[in-house]
Formats: C-alpha cells, sequence, structure tokens
C-alpha cells in the first residue's frame, strides 16, 4: 500500500490535474507540499457590461467560475480550499495567496481564523493598469498578496539573501512594481483573443518562488489557468501540481510548460541564508588560535579598544561580556551584533571579526553548502 502511495505521489509531480480543485486537493497527501501559490476567483460582481469611453467593450472577467451566489458561499467556497491546501503542507510550507479589493480581506480573514501565520502582505503595483473608464473610483492599480506559514511554528523559506542581493543589496521591499501581463507572454486563443483573462505576469512568480523556495521543492497551484506557476516552476527547477477544471486552459497550459527549458542546476542556486548556517561561536575562534588571547579589538571607527580573554569574552574600561553584550555597553544599546561591530587590525586596516568566523568554519568542514538537484 506505502508503494502505491509513493508511486502516485512521485506520478502527481510536474502535471496538472484536470477537475475540481476541492475534489483534486482531497486526493493529495497530508504535508507533501512546500509552497501553495493561489490565484482564486476575485468574486467581481460585475454588473452588466463595462463599456469604453467609445463605446466598445472592455474584455473583463465574466466567467461562470468567477461567480458566486453571495459572499457567504464564496466565503465557504474559500474556507474549503485553504482548509485542504493547510492540511497538505509540510510543516514548515507556505501560503502565498492574490486578489484585489473585492476578495482580499475576506481571504484574509479565513487565512487567519484557519491557523496561517501571516509573514506579510505585499502591494503587486501594476505599471500598465486598466483605466478606470466610469470615473467614479481611483484607478485601480496594484493588488494584493499575502504571504502566510501553515502555523506560527513554521519555519518557511525566505531566502533574504538572494531577494536582497538582486534588489542592488537593499532590503527587499513589500511593494513590488511589474506590468501585468500583455505582448508575446500574454497567451491567446485560437480568435486571437486572451487565452485567459487574469493570466499573472512571470516575473511576479519568478520573485516568489526565488524567495520562498529552493529547488527540488514542491510548489501547488490550485487555480493554475494558463500555467505561469509551472511554467516558472520548471525553469527553476521547482517541482509543481497544477491543478484546473478547464479543459481548454490546462491544455493550453501543459503545450506552455512543454517549451519551458530548465536553468542548470547550479544557476538556481540560492544564497545561503546566514541564519541557516552551522553556529560558530566567538570562544571556537580563540580555541582554534585564529585570535589570541590579548588581541585588541576595535569598533570601525577606532573609538572603543577592547581587550580579547582567554574564555573568549572582551573586557573595556572595567566591564568583561560577550562581543554582542560589550558592544551593547559600550555604544549605550539594549543589543549589539558583536561580529559585525568589533574589528581587529590586519594588514593597516580594521575588518569584521565576521571574517574570522568563516575562516573558522573552513578550518570546521562546515563550508560547503548540500547541493540539491531537482527531480525532473
Amino acid at each position: 500500500m506505502r508503494a502505491k502511495l509513493a508511486k502516485s505521489r512521485v506520478a502527481s509531480l510536474n502535471s496538472i490535474r484536470v477537475g475540481d480543485c476541492l475534489k483534486e486537493l482531497r486526493k493529495i497527501p497530508d504535508a507533501s507540499v512546500d509552497l501553495v501559490f493561489a490565484d482564486p476567483p476575485y468574486n467581481l460582481q460585475l454588473a452588466g457590461d463595462l463599456m469604453r469611453p467609445n463605446n466598445t467593450r472592455v474584455d473583463g472577467v465574466d466567467n461562470d467560475w468567477d461567480k458566486f451566489a453571495d459572499f457567504s458561499a464564496y466565503d465557504k467556497f474559500c474556507r474549503d480550499w485553504l482548509g485542504e491546501c493547510r492540511r497538505i503542507l509540510k510543516p514548515d510550507g507556505a501560503l502565498w495567496v492574490i486578489g484585489s479589493y473585492h476578495n482580499i480581506f475576506r481571504l484574509g480573514a479565513a487565512i487567519q481564523d484557519l491557523g496561517f501565520w501571516i509573514q506579510n502582505d505585499v502591494i503587486w503595483r501594476k505599471v500598465n493598469p486598466m483605466p478606470n473608464f466610469r470615473g467614479k473610483r481611483f484607478t485601480n492599480a496594484h493588488e494584493t498578496l499575502i504571504w502566510a506559514g501553515k502555523t506560527p511554528k513554521s519555519r518557511v523559506t525566505f531566502n533574504y539573501e538572494s531577494l536582497k542581493a538582486s534588489n542592488d543589496d537593499l532590503q527587499m521591499r513589500s511593494d513590488w512594481l511589474f506590468p501585468i501581463c500583455s505582448g508575446p507572454e500574454r497567451l491567446k486563443d485560437d480568435g486571437g483573443r486572451k487565452a485567459h483573462p487574469t493570466q499573472k505576469p512571470e516575473a511576479l512568480l519568478h520573485r516568489i518562488l526565488i524567495g520562498c523556495t529552493n529547488p527540488g521543492d514542491v510548489v501547488l497551484d490550485p487555480f493554475f489557468g494558463t500555467g505561469t506557476t509551472g511554467a516558472v516552476a520548471k525553469r527553476l527547477g521547482r517541482r509543481f501540481i497544477g491543478i484546473e477544471r478547464d479543459p481548454d486552459y490546462a491544455k493550453a497550459a501543459e503545450e506552455r510548460i512543454a517549451k519551458v527549458q530548465l536553468l542548470p542546476p547550479a544557476a538556481n542556486e540560492t544564497l545561503p541564508s546566514k541564519r541557516a548556517e552551522p553556529r560558530v561561536p566567538f570562544g571556537t575562534i580563540i580555541e582554534l588560535g585564529i585570535l589570541e588571547a590579548g588581541t585588541k579589538l576595535f569598533d570601525h571607527r577606532g573609538k572603543f579598544r577592547a581587550e580579547v580573554k582567554a574564555d573568549g569574552t572582551l573586557t573595556h574600561d572595567g566591564n568583561q561580556a560577550s562581543i554582542h553584550r560589550l558592544g551593547a555597553i559600550v555604544q549605550g544599546k539594549s543589543a549589539c551584533n558583536g561580529w559585525t561591530y568589533w574589528h581587529f587590525e590586519a594588514d593597516g586596516k580594521l575588518k569584521p571579526i565576521d571574517l574570522l568566523r568563516e575562516q573558522a568554519k573552513r578550518q570546521l568542514g562546515l563550508t560547503k553548502r548540500p547541493f540539491i538537484e531537482a527531480a525532473e
């Protein structure tokens, strides 16, 4: 029985399940998915056609899959699929869900009620939003994403260093600027019309998967549409499960993903998280002889000077404490990162002692990162 289950799980990866999202979600084993990205129906509640000033009809979202009897029906639908997504997430798994002002607040309440733990909300600010043709409200130029861990204790994947490096060494903010899906990226049907009315740009999924997954992770999209999640996941060496009830959308997604080329495994490696790296206490630096007792350390300006003791503590002006505590004391602060505050002198320059931690890791054989190759 276990062999059959394992086989079924493997067969479901990198594939599209055509059917109702709730029925298909219930077939997926508990705790088997690393990340869920969901772009559910927005329940736009459109009444009548939307016309441009020149009296041409706007190609908006008026599909049956976006229509619900009332808010109660929509809420039940959302809580049902969100509950299934939470079940199939691994203990440290996470959810991303996107919506507009029509539905994102209802989704947020459901997410919290079901036990997810919200990490951030993110604003996707559109470079080229659709104008407001009626002139009765602000141009709707953004959508909101919610990022949430399965539980408050979930250690969700967050490739902070990679995102910071990609943002010119500035912390990645929660307001993202991307164009809406258009041009060659926008899939068209045989009649030259949009294959799907709410196709998301690949750039959006690229940032999410780079930031919140690792190569080989399993990403599930319960509203797969024309397969943006699957296309980006394949390119970045992540595995995917797509669920889509419309056979035409599923066929377009399958054809699209078949054309995607997987990047070489080395190209998909993210910067290692400093928090995930092996811990090397300052005392180990002394024990390995990288620094000797009696060595003088300084702040980066050379204003404060401390002396290294054999037990790994520092002394300054009658105070003796850890590198962190003494750094806080001399600055009159409650906390301090001693690794970046204290500097040693080498070649006539002051260098942070954090460099010595890297040397210690090499001596201890802790610098090799495990290589994960994405499964085919």
